[in-house]
């Protein structure tokens, strides 16, 4: 039997940590086939535990440094 890995999908606003119910940046896949999703702080706090465990980290947190936290001319 082959297993094939498909690329993951890019995570969205709909998934959320499931440790926090944040919006999760991490997708953990793990060797028993289930996937568990993360906030970029709860991916952190896990990582050295997670690597253990995991077939595939897919993450996403460098999103968080991408965004600005004020608004722009135009938004306001």
């Amino acid at each position: 039997m082959t297993t094939v890995l498909t690329p993951a999908s890019p995570l969205t606003a709909a998934d959320r940590c499931d440790r926090c119910g944040a919006q999760a940046y991490l997708r953990v896949v793990l060797s028993s086939g289930g996937e568990l999703l993360f906030c970029a702080h709860h991916g952190r706090k896990f990582e050295p535990e997670l690597k253990k465990i995991a077939v595939e980290i897919h993450d996403e947190s460098d999103r968080l440094s991408g965004t600005s936290a004020t608004a722009g001319e135009g938004e306001r």
